[in-house]
């Protein structure tokens, strides 16, 4: 695992103020970068889009705008590791681990803190939470990354969860995948087989990590017939243009990944410098968008303490008598004879 400058430079070259910068930037948020990701990293190019995500940048300490919590998690805690915003699903935090400190983690103010794992205790209360609201049917297990845990810490919290009835669903986001495919085994995806329905979400964010080592472990989970979301996050220099995007979004519909969600970048202390305005992530919806398969185009979204809000382009115009004008893809317009019900009041 690389934590170190010296352990970075077997993989890129950095200049002795670059050096510097890093040292500086870790000891307030710190740097852990797994050896496969940083393999993928143009070892000259310092702006190289895996690089900029795993790389401490002196940008990091220009905290013109954001909180560490921007979505209020620990306000929407009712019990510790729970996080509720919607009402028939939660979160379960199980672990502040990762094998990757991203540097525009959501949970950046928990980079470092190893231990913090949950215990026994804590996820026996949480069980007896859920158990007891039967308007619960959704549980997301995350993180961190909840694949720091073992096969069998993991299969001991899904199977607790598996013998409550009302659940109908568990889901499991991970950026292993992506940061350090080899997690990925036989052996782990037999057991979470065993858990169906289960999904599994993850975060691709730029062509280039979808290496051969990627493809092999999506495989892996497609053939115990786990499905796989994509949910990338809008960054300023990485993925931020409507080239990258379509590139990103064939290559994950070519190995059976659902781009699932587009994040607008959090207005997030430490990540500043990765976030683009809104109307630019609308314009790369909008150029993806009759350019490339329908499902292949992401919900565009802003994470908020309310829940996810949809921030696509809008292709309904409007109202005009009888007739409702819609915008196609290439900006013609068609007019659909759509007179309103009787009984609707507008």
């Amino acid at each position: 695992m690389i934590y170190s400058v010296d352990d970075l430079k077997k993989f890129i070259d950095i200049s002795a103020e670059e050096e510097r910068d890093v040292e500086t930037v870790a000891a307030r948020y710190p740097m852990k970068v797994t050896p496969y990701y940083a393999s993928l990293m143009d070892r000259d190019n310092p702006n190289c889009p895996i690089r900029l995500q795993g790389v401490p940048s002196v940008s990091e300490l220009d905290d013109y705008f954001g909180s560490a919590d921007p979505l209020e998690e620990d306000i929407n805690s009712p019990v510790p590791g729970v996080i509720r915003v919607y009402p028939d699903r939660i979160a379960v935090v199980l672990t502040a681990r990762c094998s990757m400190y991203c540097r525009h983690c959501l949970r950046k103010r928990n980079a470092g803190d190893e231990g913090a794992d949950l215990s026994d205790e804590a996820i026996e209360r949480i069980i007896s939470y859920i158990a007891g609201d039967v308007t619960i049917r959704d549980v997301l297990l995350t993180g961190g990354d909840p694949l720091m845990f073992s096969d069998e810490r993991l299969e001991w919290v899904l199977s607790r969860l598996k013998k409550i009835g009302h659940i109908e669903l568990l889901r499991i986001g991970t950026r292993m995948p992506c940061t350090n495919p080899s997690r990925i085994t036989e052996s782990l995806a037999d057991m979470l087989a065993d858990y169906h329905p289960l999904w599994l979400s993850t975060q691709f964010n730029h062509p280039k990590e979808l290496s051969k080592e990627a493809q092999e472990a999506l495989n892996i989970l497609h053939s115990r017939g786990i499905p796989v979301n994509n949910q990338s996050v809008l960054l300023r220099g990485i993925n931020d243009s409507i080239e990258v995007m379509t590139e990103l979004v064939r290559k994950l519909i070519a190995l059976r990944v659902r781009p699932y969600y587009l994040y607008q970048a959090q207005t997030l202390l430490g990540t500043g410098h990765f976030v683009t305005s809104i109307e630019e992530g609308i314009v790369i919806i909008r150029g993806l968008r009759g350019h490339t398969t329908g499902f292949a185009v992401p919900q565009y979204v802003l994470d908020t303490p309310y829940g996810k809000i949809p921030i696509n382009p809008s292709y309904a115009k409007g109202r005009d008598g009888d007739y409702y004008e819609l915008e196609s893809f290439d900006g013609r317009i068609w007019r659909e004879n759509n007179p309103l019900s009787p009984e609707i009041d507008v």
